[in-house]
């Protein structure tokens, strides 16, 4: 611990003034120009060459340095002040070697080794902008069905940047802007701060809690229920409304039934250690820089894992329904993108993709069955089933598409909504209703089925006509296959979070359904990403 004037100062302290004492490092003591140093200018030359941006930024200046020399101090203090603190981003800070870029700096005594460091830092804030802007992962690389396309900056660009604008304005901005990015770091250092003094005290014996019982039980469900923040501290030992609104919050928050009774699956997730609670949420954040792009002031929000759809405006949801999802089994999981809803379809056909064809229907098919499917050539002409000779073919090469016309039986119902992409993922209605009643509603090949589907089209139509039920209805009721294209397209955001908050903050946690936030955790643990060296 480091004593200054009587005052004892922590790492953090002691680090903020090195990268001062940094900052003040005068190499050369003027203005740098490239032509008075050969030296300087070859060796940067060369230690960028492999970066094509990198070189051809340097070249357009001429060589010119970024980050070392007297005129550039403030600029290497906003940035190594910006690494210092990745950690509390959950960035590995090993990642950007502060300390080692400080002894270099500290180091320097040719123009060979300024050049050397020049190159170094530039290397290490593109490094940082990327993992902080746009995420620490490749997601394909992790699970295939992650097919998001990554908002990854462009080097030049930032380079180029750093020229126009205050250094610590251009790395502000690289920081994910949406609001839930800054509600689940306040989340995940709560929750390091709950881990620091011990956790949220005893689990909860397996027991069936409701209103009236009493004893140590009820004392001990209490006592989890106010270590975690869901009741005020009190003595009682019964299970009293209090108790029951606390319980029925929780539920809520975890995606469970409201009921108020404190069941096997209500106790099991009480349980849940914070450090298991504090992986999800290092999870989302990484899931936050994957999607850092502008979302739409409305758009359309669908987390796989808490089975709804919503339509978001200005950060507040206005309209939510009850959603099913692709089942858990491989090759049927919902993927994870975003892209533009453009239209709806009312009384829409299927066209079967060929994986449900050969899954589910070929047998019948090529047995003369599934009579309430059509066959249809490259034109859209129905072809007679006597024509077709099915043993020539597989659902490999069979030629033919396979389409269920629209009608009150068609498996997307009266209604689906189109944001074309290379998935075939839509959402749309569905007749079989029952689905909706279960708990965990991963069940369709993919798509997301809704249900509310027509308050869903009314919604969205809302916004290009003064009587949306009677342009939906109207549309509907001529039975005939009819688009209605969106005045203004729609964002769509397929999402997968198994810890968000809402509005107001409070953390919700949902299942990890298929299994893909437990591999995104194990590749952030190898690159020393999780938190457990940070600091709070």
């Amino acid at each position: 611990m480091l004593v200054i004037g009587g005052m004892k100062l922590g790492r953090a302290a002691r680090r903020m003034m090195v990268i001062g004492a940094v900052a003040l490092i005068l190499w050369p003591a003027a203005p740098v120009d490239a032509q008075q140093f050969p030296a300087f200018r070859q060796t940067l030359a060369e230690s960028v060459a492999d970066n094509e941006a990198v070189a051809a930024f340097y070249r357009a200046q001429d060589f010119a340095p970024l980050w070392t020399g007297s005129a550039h101090a403030e600029r290497r203090a906003a940035l190594l002040t910006a690494l210092s603190r990745a950690g509390q981003h959950g960035l590995p800070e090993h990642r950007y070697d502060v300390s080692g870029l400080i002894a270099a700096f500290e180091a320097v005594e040719s123009e060979r080794d300024r050049a050397l460091l020049e190159a170094r830092v530039t290397e290490v804030f593109l490094q940082y902008a990327r993992d902080i802007s746009s995420g620490l992962l490749t997601p394909r690389r992790i699970d295939r069905s992650i097919v998001r396309e990554l908002p990854r900056p462009d080097p030049a660009e930032l380079l180029q940047d750093l020229t126009e604008r205050p250094t610590a304005a251009v790395l502000r901005d690289l920081v994910p802007s949406a609001p839930e990015y800054a509600r689940l770091l306040r989340a995940r250092n709560e929750l390091m701060q709950v881990i620091a003094a011990g956790g949220w005290g005893p689990t909860v014996p397996a027991a069936q809690f409701a209103p009236g019982t009493s004893g140590a039980e009820v004392v001990a469900l209490r006592n989890r229920l106010v270590a975690m923040g869901y009741l005020e501290r009190s003595a009682a030992a019964s299970y009293d409304p209090a108790l029951e609104l606390a319980v029925m919050n929780f539920q809520t928050n975890h995606g469970l039934e409201a009921d108020g009774i404190a069941g096997t699956a209500t106790i099991r997730a009480m349980n849940v250690a914070p450090e298991d609670r504090l992986k999800s949420v290092i999870v989302a954040l990484e899931r936050e820089r994957w999607l850092n792009i502008p979302r739409g002031d409305r758009h359309i929000w669908v987390n796989l894992t808490d089975f709804t759809s919503q339509i978001v405006d200005d950060d507040q949801v206005t309209f939510e329904t009850v959603s099913v999802v692709g089942a858990q089994t491989d090759g049927r999981q919902t993927p994870e993108f975003s892209d533009r809803m453009t239209y709806l379809e009312i009384n829409p056909d299927w066209t079967l993709p060929r994986s449900i064809v050969a899954r589910s229907y070929w047998g019948a098919l090529s047995a003369g069955g599934a009579r309430h499917l059509q066959i249809v050539d490259s034109r859209g002409r129905v072809v007679p089933r006597e024509q077709i000779n099915f043993s020539r073919y597989t659902p490999a090469n069979f030629p033919f598409n396979v389409r269920q016309p629209p009608g009150p039986n068609n498996a997307l119902g009266e209604v689906k909504f189109m944001f074309p992409n290379p998935y075939a993922i839509y959402l749309h209605d569905t007749p079989e209703r029952h689905l909706f009643r279960t708990t965990v509603r991963a069940h369709s090949s993919g798509c997301v089925r809704l249900n509310d589907p027509r308050d869903f089209a009314y919604e969205l139509l809302s916004r290009q006509t003064a009587d949306p039920r009677g342009l939906y209805h109207s549309t509907l009721n001529t039975r005939r296959q009819t688009r209605i294209f969106l005045d203004e397209p729609v964002p769509v955001h397929l999402v997968y979070r198994t810890a968000f908050t809402n509005v107001r903050g409070e953390l919700n946690f949902r299942a990890d359904v298929y299994g893909r936030d437990a591999k995104i955790y194990e590749a952030l643990r190898a690159l020393g990403a999780t938190g457990e060296d940070v600091q709070i």
